[in-house]
């Protein structure tokens, strides 16, 4: 997982014991946590895909985990130990991608612009309130976007709750497969950064309170997000991760964007490995493989062979 070093931030000034807790918690989660009818349970959140000449497996991951989720199930690092390509949404681990100028400028606001400016008084209490206990300075936080300061307080929360993005799983193979196989993207962090900057402010405003509210829950909502990726059980999984849209049919928009849009050129993607003669293992997050409008029924109605392992 990327840090976001203080160093790098202009804006961030302080004390020196300020800017190593900031060091050690503000980094930067450059993907969708877990935001996905009915599909049958199997043992594992794992899917075979064939083609006439070739194979994709297809690993739902939840992208923060504890260690105590290792070793894996067998079936997953056999299917791992078959492909000749690993595929991830975004390489995490390759720094170099990220570009801290275009970072600073969709994720911060810039010289005497707020937050405040751009969200309302009762969201902005509420950001307040959320943040007193974690001993920053709400300069720091006036500085953020929503969408940032959404990611933010959800990885604070999960690191609290002893999850680590160091044993997510696309992070664990793409440690595996470092030096031992070709690595490819189905996105990019620049992508993904993009997608969510280019919310509009409505939409930073919406997708922060509904974190700022999911954080209530979080530990129980992700214990059992773990509990059915280990049982490869879909239902409950969709189940977890449609919650905020079920209950505000103004989070659609949002969803569209985070979920159904990406599914599709994600699908269309690993259309295309199946027209190769590779072996592929293909993670993405696991709220994109569940559901109707998920990658594995899309693949299904393209008449693709799919059997969930």
């Amino acid at each position: 997982m990327v840090k976001l070093h203080i160093r790098d931030l202009k804006i961030f000034k302080g004390d020196n014991t300020m800017r190593k807790k900031i060091n050690l918690l503000l980094f930067i989660p450059f993907i969708i946590l877990i935001f996905s009818p009915s599909l049958y349970a199997g043992d594992a959140f794992l899917w075979k895909v064939e083609s006439k000449t070739a194979t994709v497996y297809l690993l739902g991951s939840i992208h923060f985990m504890k260690k105590e989720i290792y070793p894996l199930n067998r079936m997953i690092e056999n299917a791992f130990d078959k492909a000749d390509i690993l595929v991830v949404e975004a390489d995490i681990n390759d720094i170099g991608k990220i570009d801290i100028q275009k970072l600073m400028e969709t994720a911060f606001y810039r010289e005497n612009d707020t937050l405040q400016n751009h969200i309302s008084g009762e969201t902005y209490e509420l950001v307040k309130k959320e943040f007193e206990g974690l001993g920053m300075p709400l300069w720091i936080v006036d500085k953020q976007r929503p969408w940032f300061l959404a990611l933010t307080l959800t990885s604070l929360e999960l690191v609290k709750l002893g999850y680590d993005p160091n044993y997510g799983i696309d992070n664990y193979f793409l440690s595996k497969a470092s030096g031992k196989k070709q690595i490819k993207e189905l996105e990019s962090l620049d992508y993904q950064m993009n997608l969510l900057s280019g919310f509009s402010d409505n939409e930073q405003e919406l997708f922060l309170l509904y974190t700022i509210k999911d954080l209530k829950t979080l530990d129980q909502e992700v214990t059992g997000l773990i509990r059915a990726w280990k049982s490869g059980d879909t239902k409950s999984m969709e189940s977890i991760i449609t919650k905020s849209a079920t209950e505000d049919g103004k989070m659609s928009s949002i969803y569209e964007k985070l979920i159904y849009g990406r599914n599709k050129n994600m699908a269309s993607k690993i259309e295309d490995f199946l027209k190769t003669k590779d072996a592929y293992f293909v993670i993405v997050g696991a709220g994109h493989l569940v559901g109707d409008r998920g990658i594995v029924e899309m693949l299904k109605k393209k008449g693709y062979s799919i059997d969930q392992l």
